[in-house]
């Protein structure tokens, strides 16, 4: 009986094909109005930046929820964490190695 329930619960976490399609519709979308936006230049530069990366984090919680699978829900919020978590890591790493760069690069002496 638990290989049933394991089962289920394994099936449950991955996608249905309903779920896949409608995370393919939504990011075909997402791409195609800033792709648009930029194309046609329908909007001034400042309308089409903002709209270009409004839209780009909207994508990102897509395909977070649609092709990743995660959500609060009490089997995916171990993996919704360790996400986050490594996500803030990779953050910490690329933005202070950037700054140390940076800095490094100001307290160069020029000839």
């Amino acid at each position: 009986m638990s290989d049933l329930a394991n089962q289920a619960a394994h099936d449950e976490s991955h996608g249905s094909v309903k779920s896949y399609l409608t995370g393919f519709v939504l990011s075909v979308i997402l791409t195609a109005i800033p792709f648009w936006a930029v194309m046609t230049q329908a909007f001034d530069k400042t309308t089409t930046i903002v709209l270009a990366v409004t839209l780009a984090v909207v994508q990102i919680i897509v395909h977070l929820k649609y092709f990743l699978h995660l959500d609060f829900t009490p089997h995916g919020k171990e993996n919704t964490i360790a996400f986050l978590f490594s996500a803030l890591i990779i953050g910490l790493v690329v933005g202070l190695s950037i700054w140390i760069i940076y800095s490094a690069n100001a307290l160069m002496m020029y000839m």
